[in-house]
């Protein structure tokens, strides 16, 4: 960029940065109508010159497209949780203890790296593609027959290696966990 670019874009924010943000914060809280004047400045730096004159209306229509992006992410996120609450039932939220899910989470991640790559394979079909047998087994390479065959039998190895790590640590595994407060 040169001087002249430079102080052109200078004047511009001068003259217009107050505008702007009157304008953002009319349609959003301050912080995200602070982010949104500043994101339309970038957007006028780099194409500084292409503005129109009268800049202003650019700027504010600017703004107004990086507000509309903004919203729209927003009621996507929102939509998203709101998705996880429904398919969620009172016995998941009762019992999301973040500590709780790390631990699992790590014994998990150590049980499966303890296993064979085609029992890791064979449950990531099933449970994270959810995939039905059939298919698991086009996939593998084998017949269906076989692929449940290797899935059961990966699902013994996690379960045992899942209580091996247990009795290690000295920790029961959630499921254990939860039976055991539903029988009490």
């Amino acid at each position: 960029m040169n001087d002249s670019q430079e102080q052109l874009f200078t004047g511009l924010y001068d003259r217009h940065y107050r505008s702007v943000l009157g304008y953002a914060l009319l349609r959003a809280e301050r912080e995200a109508a602070e982010d949104v004047v500043s994101e339309a400045f970038l957007v006028a730096w780099r194409r500084i010159g292409e503005i129109p004159e009268p800049a202003l209306p650019w700027l504010l229509g600017v703004a107004r497209n990086l507000l509309a992006k903004q919203r729209d992410s927003r009621y996507r996120r929102q939509a998203l949780v709101e998705q996880i609450i429904a398919l969620s039932t009172e016995r998941d939220r009762v019992s999301w203890d973040v500590a709780e899910h790390i631990v699992d989470r790590e014994s998990a991640l150590e049980a499966l790296s303890a296993l064979p790559e085609k029992d890791v394979e064979a449950m990531v079909l099933a449970t994270w593609h959810g995939l039905p047998p059939d298919q698991a087994a086009m996939v593998m390479g084998c017949s269906t027959r076989t692929y449940n065959v290797r899935l059961h039998r990966a699902r013994k190895r996690l379960g045992v290696a899942l209580r091996l790590d247990a009795k290690t640590t000295g920790t029961a595994p959630r499921t254990a966990r939860r039976a055991f407060v539903e029988e009490a």
